[in-house]
C-alpha cells in the first residue's frame, strides 16, 4: 500500500510570524509562564550539569525553552567553531562558547529579533567575545559552505516548515567529518493533518 503524504497547509511565513510571537513573550516576559516548560527547573530536568548553568547569567536561564540537551552527546573541543541553530535566549550557545574557548567560534543564529538580543546580552554580561549573532532561518542558513565543526539545536528542527531543507543545509555548512549535536521532538505515531494544519499547535 502507498501512502501519500501531504505537507502542512500552513503559510511558512505565517507559521514563522505566530512562532516568532510566542518565543517573543519567553524572551521579554519568562515570568509570565507558558504551556511547556522553561528556566532553571527546565534545564534540571534536561539534566544540564550544575557547573554547566551557575556561571550563566540569570535572563539567559530564565528564558531557555528547549527539548533536550545538545551536550548529552559529548562536550565541544576547544577551538571548534559552532553553530547554533535556534539559539533562543542563548544558553547553549554560551556553553558552546565556553567550551570552545578564545580559541574557538560560535555562529548564533534566531529568526526572533527579540531572543537574539537576549542572547547578544547574555554574551556581553558573561564576558564572552566569541559569538556571532546573525538573524536567519534554518532553512537558509547564514553561513558559508563547509566552515562549520559542529552544528548544535535545541527543540527547533520541529518547529520548521521545511525539515528537508533544514537537513540539507546543516549539511552544507558542515566541514568533511563534522557533526550534528540535536535535541528535539520526535513524534512516533502519525499526526492528524488537521493538527499539522494548526499554527497554534506548532509552538505548543
Amino acid at each position: 500500500m502507498t501512502m501519500t503524504v501531504r505537507p502542512a497547509a500552513v503559510d511558512a511565513k505565517e507559521l514563522r510570524a505566530g512562532i516568532s510571537a510566542k518565543y517573543e513573550e519567553v524572551a521579554l516576559t519568562p515570568e509570565k509562564g507558558f504551556h511547556f516548560h522553561t528556566g532553571t527547573p527546565l534545564a534540571a530536568m534536561l539534566e544540564y550539569d550544575a557547573a554547566m548553568v551557575d556561571w550563566l547569567p540569570a535572563g539567559t536561564v530564565a528564558s531557555f525553552a528547549g527539548t533536550g540537551n545538545p551536550f548529552s552527546m559529548g562536550d565541544l573541543e576547544p577551538g571548534e567553531t559552532v553553530l547554533d541553530i535556534g539559539c533562543g535566549a542563548g544558553m547553549d550557545t554560551l556553553i558552546a562558547a565556553k567550551q570552545v574557548g578564545p580559541d574557538g567560534q560560535v555562529v548564533a543564529v534566531d529568526m526572533t529579533a527579540a531572543m537574539l538580543g537576549k542572547a547578544r546580552r547574555g554574551a556581553g554580561e558573561a564576558g564572552l567575545s566569541n559569538i556571532s549573532f546573525r538573524e536567519g532561518l534554518a532553512e537558509s542558513l547564514p553561513a558559508d559552505d563547509a566552515t562549520i565543526d559542529v552544528v548544535i539545536s535545541n527543540g527547533v528542527v520541529n518547529l520548521c516548515p521545511d525539515k528537508i531543507r533544514t537537513m540539507k543545509e546543516v549539511h552544507r555548512v558542515l566541514r568533511p567529518g563534522g557533526r550534528f549535536q540535536i535535541a528535539d521532538i520526535v513524534v512516533h505515531k502519525e499526526v492528524p493533518q488537521g493538527a499539522k494544519d494548526d499554527i497554534e499547535l506548532w509552538s505548543g
